[in-house]
């Protein structure tokens, strides 16, 4: 194997996490609402918005935070979330940019 072909096969398993963040329904859900509300919101307002319980949203907006997705601030006792997608999209993009490379060159 190349070392070309190696290197795009070490991005598709840096990716691995970022896609099974994203396949999950209800995280596409929460990071598209976020996208609508460029200032943030809470747990309880996305809770409003989505049908999912509160500690369902606290644990997939973990999870969307560990993955880079999404951010928060802290107000006053409140955090507020909001899309933070800059590192994962670069990082999936770079994939793709190195898979479309490879299959233009052959």
């Amino acid at each position: 194997m190349s070392q070309e072909i190696e290197q795009i096969m070490q991005q598709f398993k840096a990716c691995i996490p970022l896609l099974d963040v994203l396949r999950d329904e209800n995280r596409q859900a929460i990071i598209l609402l976020l996208a609508q509300h460029k200032s943030g919101l809470n747990v309880n307002a996305i809770a409003d918005r989505i049908n999912l319980s509160r500690p369902a949203i606290s644990h997939h907006l973990k999870v969307l935070k560990q993955s880079g997705f999404v951010s928060y601030e802290k107000k006053n006792v409140e955090n507020y979330y909001a899309v933070t997608l800059r590192q994962p999209l670069e990082q999936l993009k770079s994939l793709i940019a190195a898979v479309e490379a490879q299959c233009t060159s052959s």
